[in-house]
């Protein structure tokens, strides 16, 4: 049971249709809500995103042979514990700041958001050759790689506007 809940991103690779954008969402949410709590507090906002990208990622390596083989294909739909890895990626050192709207931290996620999984779903380079790795490698790997474009493209729209 416990090794379900970690693949499938707490739950959310059972949510119909879709299941990596809810993966995505969850995380989001997460650090919309510690954004909001702290006051967008970047070293916090940084600090959880980075111990959910590693707990994740570990995670899906540590369980992706179980994953491949409890839902009968590789890279299963239901294993979304990659997605929550890459859009935590995605979302380290996102440009907030204290005491700015919700609004503003609101569209710097959702543009990260947007982001990730444009990256996740065409895959350039290396991304569609590392899902070739094996087990939890080739699961995480891609998006990894779509989490790091993502966070890229974030920080330069920053720097443009």
């Amino acid at each position: 049971m416990l090794k379900k809940a970690i693949v499938t991103g707490l739950g959310t690779g059972y949510l119909p249709v879709a299941q990596g954008t809810w993966g995505s969402a969850a995380v989001a949410g997460i650090f919309l809500l510690t954004a909001i709590l702290t006051g967008c507090d970047l070293l916090i906002t940084t600090a959880v995103m980075a111990v959910l990208a590693a707990a994740a990622s570990v995670g899906c390596v540590a369980l992706g042979r179980f994953a491949e083989q409890t839902f009968g294909k590789k890279d299963p739909e239901k294993c979304t514990a990659d997605e929550w890895a890459g859009q935590a990626v995605a979302l380290l050192l996102a440009p907030i700041s204290p005491g700015e709207s919700h609004g503003k931290t609101l569209l710097v996620v959702s543009i990260a958001f947007l982001a990730f999984r444009v990256f996740d779903v065409v895959k350039p380079p290396p991304a569609r050759l590392l899902e070739r790795l094996p087990h939890g490698w080739g699961v995480l790997a891609d998006d990894l790689t779509a989490g790091a474009y993502a966070l890229i493209s974030v920080q330069l729209l920053r720097l443009l506007l």
